[in-house]
């Protein structure tokens, strides 16, 4: 893909975040979109922010219903023969142990992060091969890239959109579609406020001061998280890392495969020792 200039572009999660940041700048570049989100008011800010908002399709999907994503398909032919981008962005998370955590809790961030990107590669593609250069993004995580504690479920969704999309890399690579997987670091976004919170960190006792902390460390605006996506399309690029923190866990999980997780210790460690010094 030489030029994202008039392009077609279907965006799931493009009610807040990275989402409505890709909608702004794609749409500024004369994109035709087609914009999913499960919370409608979100859905409509999103489309008052852009120009020619007559030109875009809006619509409520709950990206973990294959029938929905069928029902988008429906009602996206009405209006184009086919898609040049697709960008599996919608995701949520959970903050449990694993020997609390309840297999309804699971089920639900695996239907919504790793299901809603098969059913959208999966519905989505027949369009995306009537394209000359068409690009599919799945968004995984550095937790796609290193197991942490409280977040098993969201650690294994996000290893598996990464094992989909690398496989898929492999499997279109004679074909004119490319495939893009994306592993943001942290980003300003309200995941962490909009998660199914039990139990964090060890010095971490509750959602709002889980926000807080991460809105210290999030070192990534959805702006640049945006404009980074969408220069990784332009280059074809197979992997796209998000942030000085996602390099940096990159390499680390390189470096020490067998012993990364005594890094994470010793920082838990210290962030605990941090909160007993406030509260004394």
């Amino acid at each position: 893909m030489q030029t994202l200039n008039k392009k077609t572009a279907l965006i799931t999660g493009a009610g807040s975040g990275i989402g409505r940041e890709l909608a702004i700048q794609l749409a500024n570049q004369n994109c035709k979109l087609i914009l999913t989100d499960i919370n409608n008011n979100a859905l409509q800010e999103t489309a008052a922010l852009l120009p020619n908002t007559d030109d875009h399709l809006l619509a409520l999907v709950d990206v973990a219903s294959l029938e929905q994503w069928e029902q988008l398909k429906a009602k996206t032919l009405t209006q184009y023969t086919h898609i040049d981008i697709l960008i599996n962005n919608a995701g949520v998370a959970l903050c449990q142990p694993f020997t609390d955590m309840s297999l309804e809790n699971l089920d639900w961030v695996m239907d919504v992060n790793f299901k809603g990107v098969v059913f959208g590669c999966k519905v989505f593609l027949p369009l995306l091969e009537q394209s000359p250069d068409a690009h599919i993004v799945n968004v995984s995580s550095v937790f796609g890239m290193i197991g942490v504690p409280t977040q098993s479920a969201y650690n294994a969704s996000k290893f598996a959109v990464r094992g989909l999309t690398e496989a898929l890399h492999q499997e279109l690579h004679e074909t004119p579609i490319n495939v893009s997987c994306v592993y943001p670091g942290g980003i300003k976004t309200n995941i962490v406020k909009n998660a199914r919170y039990f139990e964090g960190p060890e010095g971490i006792t509750n959602q709002q001061d889980a926000s807080s902390e991460f809105a210290k460390v999030a070192m990534t605006s959805p702006e640049k998280a945006a404009r980074t996506i969408l220069k990784g399309i332009l280059k074809n690029k197979k992997r796209i890392l998000i942030g000085p923190d996602a390099r940096a866990i990159d390499w680390i999980q390189r470096l020490l495969p067998n012993s990364y997780d005594k890094l994470l210790r010793l920082g838990l460690k210290g962030k605990q020792q941090k909160q007993q010094l406030k509260t004394t």
